[in-house]
């Protein structure tokens, strides 16, 4: 009877592990995105190897838990690198992208820690076909805007009739100044409806000095036509220590040439609101093909005009581009590839 009640139990252990592995899920997840970059300021050509024209490389780890009751607890840990030669993009952090965990279920979702930022992951797609990023894009290049946060509290809400909406406040700590308190607000909605979207958000970050306080505003629509889509954008921004002012609009549009193949065509126009004329545009051009659902190769170029003390660069998403003498030109073309597991 003993030998029984054992083996009994041995198999309702088992079965107990199978089931709570049939409730768990963990994920290794990654993008490697590598090429070569020709940018000229008009000061002589700069040619060089780059990671992340297109998207950031990175690898991490994301996981959800079933605990029942239609609530799931979410985790995720990421950390950059460059794909051209293996160095982490901030060595002194074991996940220096994304750290935080949450709670999911029919009230939306809250997530606490390291995190990408509302503007980041909800508004900026809705900005231009390229999600402002790579060179191409001049609301990448002519804005200034917190991509992540640490110590942050986020909240997701629930999609009603096409409208969701992102929150998000982060806490100060010891490397600021005071150590305690709020030191960033992002807020960001969107609305969906057929082949018609929009979106808007505020943003409001403190220095690390306590001294000087960023205020950011960003609204863009878009709407399908076949294969085509054709974007509106604006972005304000006003540092309070009125050492920027500045007005960004765009304008752009992207088209399916076949299944397989995209390009996007995008203007952009910077206004220097303090008065002393420094503006600059910027014409950018994208090509995409998608050898597979997981790998692209892709071609970015720009060329950005800038006046009097302007001197915006070609960026790529994730590296800064070559520097630019106060008033110069600069134009550059970057082609790469990019592989996602």
């Amino acid at each position: 009877m003993k030998k029984l009640i054992v083996i009994a139990s041995g198999v309702a252990s088992v079965c107990a592990v199978n089931v709570a592995h049939a409730q768990s899920s963990v994920t290794l997840y990654g993008v490697i995105d590598n090429g070569i970059e020709y940018q000229n300021p008009g000061t002589g050509s700069v040619t060089r190897a780059v990671s992340g024209g297109l998207f950031a490389s990175r690898y991490g780890l994301k996981g959800s838990e079933d605990i029942g009751g239609g609530l799931h607890v979410n985790f995720q840990l990421e950390q950059g690198f460059s794909g051209v030669t293996g160095a982490a993009s901030n060595s002194a952090a074991a996940f220096n992208r994304q750290a935080w965990v949450g709670m999911s279920g029919g009230f939306g979702e809250m997530r606490f820690g390291l995190q990408n930022t509302p503007q980041y992951i909800f508004m900026n797609p809705e900005l231009d076909p390229l999600a402002v990023m790579s060179v191409a894009s001049p609301m990448n290049n002519f804005n200034s805007l917190t991509v992540r946060v640490n110590n942050a509290i986020s909240y997701f809400t629930p999609t009603v009739y096409g409208l969701t909406a992102q929150f998000m406040v982060a806490m100060r700590d010891s490397t600021t100044k005071p150590t305690n308190g709020l030191q960033f607000y992002n807020a960001a909605v969107r609305y969906v409806n057929g082949p018609f979207r929009a979106a808007a958000g505020y943003e409001q970050a403190a220095n690390a000095a306590g001294t000087s306080i960023l205020k950011i505003f960003n609204a863009g629509a878009s709407v399908g036509v076949g294969a085509a889509r054709f974007y509106l954008a604006y972005h304000t921004e006003r540092q309070t220590d009125d050492s920027t002012k500045r007005d960004v609009y765009e304008a752009s549009g992207s088209y399916l040439l076949s299944p397989a193949d995209s390009v996007a065509l995008l203007y952009g126009y910077a206004h220097d609101r303090t008065g002393q004329g420094n503006n600059a545009q910027q014409v950018g051009l994208a090509y995409e093909h998608f050898l597979s659902k997981v790998t692209t190769l892709y071609a970015s170029a720009g060329f950005i005009q800038n006046r009097n003390q302007a001197h915006f660069t070609l960026n790529g998403t994730a590296y800064t581009g070559v520097t630019v003498a106060p008033g110069n030109n600069t134009r550059g073309i970057t082609l790469g590839m990019v592989h996602a597991f």
